[in-house]
């Protein structure tokens, strides 16, 4: 009886613990409010590019991670600057799509748009794509030492923007013979 006695203490704090662990679990419906919460990243560079099915892929990344961050979801739903968190989070998840591999750049310079920039020719199949962001990827690791300072010559330099874009003029003359001339226009007002 001593013995049951004595252990009674030991069983309510296991319980106890085991309760605690159940409560840092976000559940089901906490999960797709953050899920649903990160549609609103939809806009941003990159994001706005990938697929609904790698967008899903991307939001269960972010939520994971901030679940993981963060395990009790009322703490952080809470928290102030909540918004700023989960922003980071996403912006830290493009980078590491970005490093793990670097044709991800299709998503930052999509297709579309280096053809409407006149930087690639229309009806390029999936291989020269692919071949063009090697290539584009290639120099952009060759030239700046971390993913870092590329955003940062991104979001803040006209030189580098410009050094961004030799390097897709560069990839595209070398794998399709493709050239871009410039061409100075003055308006001349009468």
């Amino acid at each position: 009886m001593k013995k049951i006695l004595l252990l009674l203490p030991v069983i309510a704090l296991l319980a106890t613990m085991a309760g605690c662990s159940q409560q840092h679990k976000w559940n089901h419906e906490q999960r797709k409010a953050v899920r649903e919460a990160l549609r609103d990243y939809r806009k941003m560079a990159y994001v706005e590019n990938l697929t609904d099915a790698e967008f899903v892929l991307f939001s269960d990344e972010v939520a994971l991670d901030l679940e993981g961050d963060y395990p009790v979801y009322a703490t952080f739903i809470s928290m102030p600057g909540v918004d700023d968190t989960v922003e980071m989070v996403v912006i830290t998840t493009v980078v590491d799509e970005l490093n793990a591999d670097a044709r991800n750049m299709r998503h930052l310079y999509p297709y579309e748009y280096l053809v409407e920039q006149d930087v690639l020719p229309t009806g390029l199949d999936r291989e020269q794509q692919r071949a063009f962001y090697e290539c584009f990827a290639d120099k952009v690791n060759s030239y700046y030492d971390t993913m870092g300072q590329f955003f940062d010559a991104v979001l803040a330099d006209t030189t580098d923007v410009s050094q961004i874009a030799r390097f897709q003029q560069e990839c595209a003359a070398d794998l399709f013979g493709w050239t871009v001339t410039e061409i100075d226009i003055t308006e001349i007002d009468y």
